[in-house]
């Protein structure tokens, strides 16, 4: 896995992506799908205005990883600043969801566009708008990865570089990194 973001004259980026690339990003975008949940659709003949006042969840996500792509806006050091925090959560995570759910969604569809690269590789080519989709996307892939390989800094990244090829989290140890190069290529193209 070698691939890299490159700038396009256009504002976009362009990544040549292999069979077994595309395979691996789509399905871990679509993971994440599965992960942030379906979204809600607004009843039909609902003014559409009345959608900005939705109320979401006011509690913290109890799986780990969610919590930490739907964050508390608040330490919770007393009980003031957990009201605040549910307060918050409450009038944004709905909207928020909803972002990550469409910074995915660009990614699966620009790989589904991209069709099949066969044995050779495809070039997939971005616009500045679907660039920073993907660059959503890509971090909140790379963080609910390292949720899940409970990577809390960079010293324990460092750790990952050392597994021995027997470790069963090795796979998502080489996605998590990989997904980091892809990620950084990115930000280089869109500065």
């Amino acid at each position: 896995m070698s691939g890299h973001f490159e700038a396009l004259p256009d504002g976009g980026a362009a990544v040549p992506l292999d069979e077994v690339e595309v395979s691996i990003l789509r399905s871990l975008a679509v993971q994440l799908l599965e992960l942030i949940g379906p979204g809600d659709e607004p009843p039909v003949g609902e003014d559409p205005l009345a959608g900005l006042f939705r109320e979401g969840p006011s509690e913290p996500p109890s799986d780990p990883a969610l919590a930490r792509l739907f964050p508390n806006a608040y330490a919770d050091d007393d009980e003031e600043l957990r009201a605040a925090s549910a307060e918050f959560r409450r009038f944004t995570e709905t909207d928020l969801r909803d972002r990550k759910r469409g910074d995915v969604l660009a990614v699966v569809r620009s790989l589904d566009a991209l069709g099949a690269a066969g044995e050779g590789v495809a070039v997939l080519k971005l616009t500045a708008d679907d660039s920073r989709h993907w660059l959503g996307a890509l971090n909140d892939l790379r963080l609910t990865i390292g949720t899940r390989l409970e990577i809390a800094d960079d010293e324990e990244s460092d750790r990952l570089y050392r597994l021995p090829d027997s470790d069963p989290r090795k796979p998502m140890v080489m996605a998590y990194l990989w997904l980091g190069a892809l990620q950084e290529t990115l930000v280089e193209t869109l500065m």
